[in-house]
């Protein structure tokens, strides 16, 4: 079992910038994928960035491609989302998940773990 908790979100103008951290326990994440997904109100939950288990493979939504940065820290068990030029479009509760698989992916069925959210609202 993995337990993970996200941290970071806030409030922000637009054009500002956050850095989410996901922490996990319970066991090591370094041998599997990590993604950070969103919800907005009234929408369903998306992709935005995943990173393969050595951190050398990531893939972003297109949507955030330029502007977001995912990252990870094996040692430390945890994964970062840097968020630059945010915009009020990228307001949503922010999640993460580990994968059950090493490489990235963009499907909610290839991960096993989630955590609670954090929030990140982006103000005009």
């Amino acid at each position: 079992q993995v337990q993970l908790v996200e941290s970071g979100g806030g409030l922000v103008k637009a054009g500002g910038s956050l850095r989410l951290t996901c922490a996990a326990s319970g066991r090591t994440i370094s041998n599997y994928a990590m993604g950070w997904f969103r919800q907005a109100p009234g929408k369903e939950r998306e992709f935005v960035a995943s990173i393969s288990w050595s951190g050398g493979s990531t893939y972003y939504t297109d949507s955030v491609k330029g502007r977001f940065t995912i990252s990870r820290d094996n040692a430390k068990n945890t994964v970062y989302l840097q968020m630059n030029s945010l915009k009020p479009e990228d307001t949503a509760v922010y999640y993460c998940a580990v994968a059950g698989v090493a490489v990235v992916a963009d499907n909610e069925r290839a991960y096993k773990y989630w955590g609670q959210g954090t929030q990140v609202t982006v103000s005009s």
